[in-house]
């Protein structure tokens, strides 16, 4: 931000004007205290880069040292074999800065990965140009949020986050693309079911026939499909199909559905009763 200076005078209003900006300036620091600080390249310290090669640094020791080299042997093994450059940065209070760029001369075919807790999410990623033709920027944004965020980080630690966050890249690398991460998580899975749950509920009540003689009411059913297949088809079974081969997770959304159809067909027979005879000829 630019700093404009005004000439004083004896004739000026200098007292106004800050009474007038008192406001605007205490609202202007309120704001700067709680944006959050910039985990990444926010200072240049070289002399915190080790003296040897390696594709991880490790500074907020969020690794073991078992953990550590199996890491460097991973993904120097990754680069040799695919030509996609993976690189690992943890810190905290010390950070080196700009200075990582030169070091691992981070190209258009290059990964790093800044794990620092101090911006609310742990994970945060510098993708080069070319992942991007394989991984949209929503899977980098999903990837942050499924495996940095504090529940994950929490369960798993900061090492299995940095771990599993790196072997979804790997794998979509070898895969030679993924417009979504891979793998369903638990939470995920739970709320693909009620989605699917509540797209039966909607098609059961819709297909309680309104006249007599009906045993379903289609019309009905098809005048609201637009929201059920959206619960169910977008919703349900769309997320399910587009991270996992796992047919488990889909069968289970489909009796979900199947299921809470017939007991909202049921609910509304008795409680709605049937159709009065007169309704037959409209």
């Amino acid at each position: 931000m630019g700093r404009s200076s005004a000439s004083r005078s004896p004739a000026s209003p200098l007292p106004r004007r800050r009474a007038a900006a008192g406001p605007w300036l205490a609202l202007l620091a309120a704001l700067l205290l709680l944006w959050p600080p910039a985990p990444a390249f926010a200072a240049d310290n070289p002399e915190l880069l080790p003296d040897h090669p390696t594709p991880v640094i490790d500074l907020a020791r969020a690794l073991t040292d078992g953990q550590r080299a199996a890491l460097e042997d991973k993904l120097d093994r990754f680069e040799d074999a695919s030509g996609w450059k993976l690189r690992v940065l943890t810190q905290y209070e010390r950070t080196p800065g700009l200075a990582v760029k030169q070091y691992w001369d981070l190209d258009e075919r290059s990964v790093l990965l800044v794990a620092d807790p101090r911006g609310g999410n742990l994970l945060n990623f510098n993708v080069g140009d070319a992942l991007f033709a394989l991984m949209p920027r929503t899977f980098w944004v999903e990837l942050q949020t499924r495996y940095g965020n504090q529940f994950y980080v929490r369960d798993n630690g900061e090492d299995g986050a940095i771990v599993a966050a790196l072997g979804a890249v790997q794998t979509c690398l070898e895969r030679g693309g993924c417009q979504v991460v891979p793998g369903l998580p638990q939470e995920q899975w739970l709320l693909t079911f009620c989605t699917s749950v509540l797209g039966g509920l909607i098609v059961g009540f819709a297909a309680y026939p309104r006249k007599e003689g009906d045993t379903v009411a289609w019309s009905w059913v098809l005048l609201l499909s637009p929201l059920w297949v959206m619960l169910f088809v977008v919703f349900g079974l769309g997320p399910v199909v587009t991270r996992t081969s796992d047919l488990l997770p889909v069968l289970r959304n489909g009796l979900g559905f199947l299921g809470s159809s017939l007991a909202a067909y049921f609910i509304a027979q008795r409680t709605v009763g049937k159709p009065p005879v007169g309704d037959a000829g409209g």
